[in-house]
């Protein structure tokens, strides 16, 4: 079976003395880096200060309970993909749910079997990784992205769509939700065509703010993904055809030149033949009047990020 990552650092909470003092050896024997504190409000302060990759909760805890504890975390941005595994001696479908409600992945039972918790460790640091990293593209991207559930409560969202929903009231963080006319309008659009793509879009102006949010992905689970356009500024793409006199899918080539895409990568992303999108190239260097991909990068790059 394979070693838990050395590089990871876990948080253990716990107000049981000998509880933290066997996770403790535990832990660092598999070359983990272990923080331990003995109460919710201890915790708060040591995530803050320390940015675990994984915390391991005890879910009876006297004054802030790890429920509470949990639930606080998880309210904060740059804690959305830490895994939090709740232990309890109480194996109770209460607790089970409260544990999962509050934000929690996962639930052991005291006492712990340590092989048995090393093996869940490995699975959610694991999809805790893949979730940083597929966020970090997106933010690198400048993707503005809204990932919520199918009520309208908000899973996560990158930096820059948290950006546009607070300058204009809206509340982003995890587990806020997204304004009554808006979930109305998702719920609508969810329940028409769950698995298929969808035309039209929701448009709100609030705090001087104009807004368009569009389901960018919904496969018919838990999930759904919005993609939110400032209406003042257009889309990425709507900005380069303006800017260079493209049409709307020269500038989505463009827009993928710019972030590094090949032209393989960028036929699988819009769905298109790569020789489409070589004639795309021809098109697009013609009217930029480039002859290199970075040069039209650098162009697009210019445009995009000239307000920012």
């Amino acid at each position: 079976m394979p070693d838990l990552p050395e590089s990871s650092r876990v948080l253990v909470v716990d107000d049981s003395p000998d509880a933290l003092f066997m996770l403790s050896d535990a832990l660092t024997l598999e070359g983990m880096d272990v923080l331990t504190c003995n109460s919710g409000r201890q915790a708060i302060s040591m995530a803050n200060s320390n940015s675990p990759d994984i915390v391991l909760m005890d879910a009876v805890m006297p004054g802030l309970d790890g429920f509470e504890t949990c639930q606080i975390l998880k309210s904060e941005r740059g804690f959305e993909d830490i895994p939090i595994i709740f232990m309890t001696g109480f194996n109770e479908s209460e607790h089970v749910m409260r544990a999962l409600a509050a934000g929690g992945v996962d639930f052991v039972s005291k006492p712990i079997e340590l092989n048995e918790l090393f093996a869940r460790m490995r699975v959610h640091l694991g999809n805790a990784r893949r979730a940083r990293s597929a966020r970090r593209a997106l933010d690198s991207t400048g993707r503005w992205i809204v990932s919520c559930d199918r009520r309208g409560r908000i899973l996560w969202s990158t930096q820059q769509a948290a950006d546009l929903l607070q300058r204009a009231g809206i509340r982003s963080d995890q587990g806020a939700y997204l304004p009554w006319d808006l979930v109305e309008w998702l719920g609508q659009v969810v329940d028409t065509a769950p698995s298929a793509p969808l035309g039209g879009a929701f448009r709100c102006s609030r705090n001087g703010q104009d807004l368009e949010l569009r389901l960018l992905s919904d496969d018919g689970g838990e999930e759904v993904l919005l993609r939110l356009v400032d209406r003042h500024r257009g889309t990425d793409e709507e900005q380069l055809a303006k800017a260079f006199g493209l049409t709307l899918r020269e500038a989505e080539v463009l827009l993928w030149i710019a972030h590094g895409k090949a032209n393989k990568e960028i036929a699988d992303i819009l769905k298109m033949s790569p020789r489409t999108v070589n004639k795309h190239l021809e098109q697009i260097f013609n009217k930029l009047m480039v002859e290199k991909r970075t040069s039209a990068a650098t162009m697009a790059v210019k445009v995009l990020w000239r307000d920012g």
